[in-house]
């Protein structure tokens, strides 16, 4: 029963199956069942605002259009050049080592952000440094995903990852469906505060305007942060208990800069950016553009932008499992390809529902963006199964490379709701900023097609 106990696990050699029956297989599933809760609370304290923005202006705030694609996309800057040391740590201090910090750390903007929401005079300055601060969820996927790399044999790559980042990303999609559901019951009593006044209200000409006569409501929006705070401690004391280091795993920080000098590393870390980067920037944005596309409409239904936008993320992070198992069978070069052809054709589809005249097209615009969702889940899974199996990644660098691709892509977070709030405010609609990224997605795609799925191709089939 060694294996069940946690510190430093001494001899690690996945790919040895005599080491695999014996001891790596029960180690690495132990490790990894406790890393997918620690990754989806992650990913939770990281988008939390993309579901807690579209209701400030409702309880008494007024910030503009751009404060609060602002306050979604800083999460995702700050998240993303965290994932950059977090692309190392694993190999300098150890998984479980790092994910003591990653969990511990969670819980500040969790409890900062549940006050900051009850005072009607906190500043926006102070929404700024809380939301910078739940990039401590976002930096965490480089290290989990460079730790679960490292327990699991490369056969069983894509399915070990694929399960670590689809449920893990499956988090985005939980925030966005319970806080709709939790910010109208006082689930904490007096402790955490008491309720708010919500009032409706929507966007006309760039301005917030109040729904005259609307009737206002009891909302309790710090429990959209609160409610983590206690998941956040259980998963911290089951880091403590079950998850491992690993020395085989440990190498010099100089020895682990080499991973800049292959050229495969760069061409991932593009690959990833469009499949990871769009999955992340989409959920970020998912929900205001909704508000902001339709929700000013005059038979739109209160509340739709967080009764729907979940989906998106749902799909994708479930697709994201599925195209680990894809991967494995019909290699990552060709699901990447096949993903691509999705999100180019579903990014597409969007553009011819986004200038609404009332409700009908509604429909259609939420199944085009939710195939694009589901073509970011399965290129994530084909993408990280392709930088496991790549010739020129070693045992050792393997999960750096995971790590610091996920750091780059992790800036879509951040670009992608940017890029909305500008083609938003310049024109009223989401369209310029789509076809920026259907031009990225079809040169991607060539990329793809160049070094790994041509038969010439020195890496092909990876």
């Amino acid at each position: 029963m060694g294996w069940l106990k946690p510190g430093w696990m001494e001899k690690w050699n996945p790919d040895d199956d005599a080491f695999w029956k014996s001891t790596g297989s029960k180690v690495a599933w132990k490790n990894l069942w406790v890393s997918v809760p620690a990754l989806h609370l992650s990913f939770i304290t990281w988008m939390m605002w993309s579901a807690i923005v579209v209701n400030l202006n409702n309880i008494g705030f007024d910030f503009t259009v751009g404060q609060l694609f602002w306050l979604t996309a800083l999460p995702g800057l700050s998240g993303a050049t965290q994932r950059i040391p977090h692309s190392f740590l694993v190999s300098s201090f150890g998984g479980r080592t790092i994910h003591i910090w990653n969990v511990a750390t969670m819980i500040i903007p969790c409890v900062w952000a549940g006050f900051a929401i009850m005072n009607p005079e906190t500043s926006y300055k102070t929404f700024v440094i809380i939301a910078l601060l739940s990039g401590f969820g976002g930096g965490n996927f480089a290290s989990s995903m460079s730790n679960i790399s490292s327990f699991f044999p490369t056969k069983k790559q894509g399915a070990a990852l694929g399960i670590n980042a689809g449920l893990g990303n499956l988090g985005v999609s939980t925030v966005q469906f319970i806080i709709p559901k939790i910010i109208w019951v006082g689930l904490f009593g007096t402790i955490a505060g008491g309720a708010l006044v919500w009032r409706p209200g929507r966007f006309a000409n760039g301005s917030w305007v109040y729904t005259a006569g609307g009737a206002a409501k009891e909302v309790w929006l710090q429990n959209a942060t609160f409610i983590w705070v206690v998941p956040l401690i259980v998963v911290l004391v089951a880091v403590l208990l079950l998850m491992n280091n690993l020395h085989a795993f440990s190498i010099p920080f100089k020895e682990q800069k080499r991973i800049f000098k292959f050229p495969h590393t760069w061409i991932m870390t593009w690959l990833y950016i469009m499949t990871f980067g769009s999955f992340i920037g989409f959920s970020a944005a998912f929900p205001l553009t909704i508000k902001l596309v339709y929700g000013a409409l005059p038979d739109a239904p209160t509340g739709l932008a967080l009764k729907y936008a979940f989906l998106g993320p749902l799909v994708g992070s479930l697709a994201r499992v599925v195209g680990g198992y894809l991967s494995d069978w019909w290699g990552g070069a060709t699901v990447t390809c096949i993903s691509g052809l999705v999100m180019i054709g579903a990014a597409v589809g969007v553009t011819f529902f986004t200038h609404p005249t009332d409700m009908s097209s509604f429909p259609y615009f939420l199944v085009c963006f939710l195939l694009l969702f589901a073509g970011t889940g399965v290129g994530n899974a084909s993408t990280f199964r392709q930088v496991g199996v790549i010739k020129q990644f070693t045992f050792q660098t393997r999960g750096i490379i995971l790590g610091w691709t996920s750091a780059m892509a992790a800036y879509g977070a951040f670009i992608i709701p940017m890029v909305f709030k500008g083609s938003i405010e310049r024109t009223g609609y989401p369209d310029f900023g789509l076809y920026l990224f259907i031009v990225y997605y079809i040169f991607s795609l060539v990329i793809n097609w160049f070094f790994y799925q041509r038969k010439s191709a020195p890496e092909y089939g990876c």
